[in-house]
């Protein structure tokens, strides 16, 4: 069974900042563990039959005015229906007064109460996006994740392969560190991975010989970021002279984390080798396949040879020299 991760409703009120009009209690001991939000227009008019009882409301003018509407009696049989399901919580959108007897029923069925003036969409979509998130699920690597020309990298490898002396490097160039030794890697979406730094080692990186640094009280903080999503994983090995790497480029190879195909590429180690500039090439390399541009099959197509007919492993052959 998939973990279930809660938030604290008193984040949501901070992030969105939202005006408290009623709390039963504490908003940190009150949990939201639902990214979905629901606008109860249905729900107000009596139809309960696939409510959800994790997910926070959102009011907006057309249901608040749909309430006005209504005659007092049945105005306040729809709150009592609707309010006494408990909702998590109830945001009320466009800076409305829900009015003296919302949050009577409100209060009566302990269920928050908070306003804002901004617009129901405005408010939906903040909504959505930072619980999409704050519970994604997730997963922790060992790795080192880099912004390299806004492409999110993340290197992974064996310890002691030089993970952390590439970041360095990559900084010195003018990328940004996001997270050293552990990634927290949370699914956002269906498409997107972002990873990020446990909150307690965010922005320290292990360099053998001299220890634990600061990036960001060392290299200032245009350095260092909070977060980003990942765009490609390289690989670095200690280079083995039995082992035979890609050299064309033509097949694009993936890892999968937390169901999301993500590019890897395999990079070889060994003294000479620059690995932040072989960095930065992967990362602009990749950005250009992801906008349909393929070197390899310029290179062919120069040469006269058609790639889709033929075996890679003879094109390979047709261009060692």
């Amino acid at each position: 069974m998939p973990e279930v991760y809660t938030i604290p409703l008193s984040k949501i009120i901070h992030e969105l900042q939202l005006e408290t009009a009623f709390l039963p209690k504490s908003a940190d001991d009150i949990l939201i563990q639902s990214r979905d939000v629901v606008r109860p227009g249905m729900e107000l008019n009596g139809y309960h039959e696939y409510f959800d009882p994790n997910r926070i409301a959102v009011l907006g003018r057309a249901e608040m005015y749909m309430l006005v509407s209504l005659k007092p009696s049945r105005r306040a049989m729809a709150l009592d229906s609707y309010l006494s399901l408990k909702p998590p919580a109830v945001i009320v959108a466009r800076g409305i007064d829900p009015g003296k007897d919302f949050m009577e029923i409100a209060e009566t069925y302990h269920v928050p109460v908070l306003r804002t003036t901004e617009s129901t969409s405005n408010v939906v979509a903040s909504l959505v996006a930072y619980l999409n998130v704050e519970l994604a699920p997730r997963i922790t690597r060992h790795g080192v994740l880099v912004e390299v020309y806004g492409e999110g990298i993340l290197l992974v490898g064996d310890s002691g392969v030089g993970k952390s002396e590439t970041a360095i490097e990559l900084i010195k160039r003018g990328h940004r560190l996001i997270a050293d030794d552990a990634v927290e890697i949370r699914r956002v979406s269906s498409k997107s991975l972002v990873g990020q730094s446990p909150e307690n080692i965010r922005h320290f990186i292990e360099l053998r010989g001299i220890g634990i640094i600061n990036a960001r009280r060392i290299f200032g903080m245009g350095a260092v970021k909070l977060q980003e999503k990942i765009d490609m994983c390289i690989n670095l090995e200690i280079w083995d002279a039995t082992k035979v790497y890609d050299r064309m480029g033509m097949d694009s190879e993936y890892t999968e984390i937390l169901g999301i195909k993500v590019p890897v590429m395999t990079i070889p180690v060994k003294p000479g080798r620059n690995l932040a500039i072989i960095i930065e090439v992967a990362a602009m390399n990749n950005r250009q396949k992801k906008m349909g541009y393929n070197a390899a099959y310029e290179l062919l197509s120069a040469l006269g040879m058609d790639a889709s007919m033929m075996p890679h492993e003879e094109i390979k052959r047709d261009l060692d020299i």
